[in-house]
């Protein structure tokens, strides 16, 4: 029995495994950006109604918060008495081949309604 054949075979072991450990770093590291900037869209929308509630404009809001620049997308629409507030923001996956699974960008979004008087 020679010692090469199981450096061999530990050797074909890890080229099997480290692409699909290198796979699993990188959706790991994509379902991260997915939940923070889910977390940081309902944190702006505490926000954007709350300045809303107190009677600023859609253009305002916008330009307070910089969501623009941000690339955030706000729109508000009128349901009889209530409002729905959306906002999105695209983000790019960086593992290869997530797009099979999710779309690339990812659209990630927050919405709420609210009763408008």
């Amino acid at each position: 029995m020679s010692f090469s054949n199981k450096k061999g075979q530990a050797l074909v072991e890890f080229v099997i495994i480290l692409p699909i450990f290198i796979f699993m770093i990188f959706a790991c590291i994509d379902i991260g950006k997915v939940l923070y900037m889910q977390n940081k869209l309902e944190s702006r929308m505490d926000d954007i109604i709350t300045s809303y509630q107190k009677g600023l404009t859609e253009e305002t809001i916008k330009k307070d918060l910089d969501l623009n620049h941000q690339e955030i997308i706000l729109n508000i629409e009128k349901e009889n008495v209530y409002k729905r507030f959306k906002l999105s923001k695209k983000l790019d996956m960086i593992t290869p081949g997530i797009n099979l699974i999710l779309s690339n960008p990812l659209e990630v979004k927050a919405e709420r309604v609210i009763y408008d008087e």
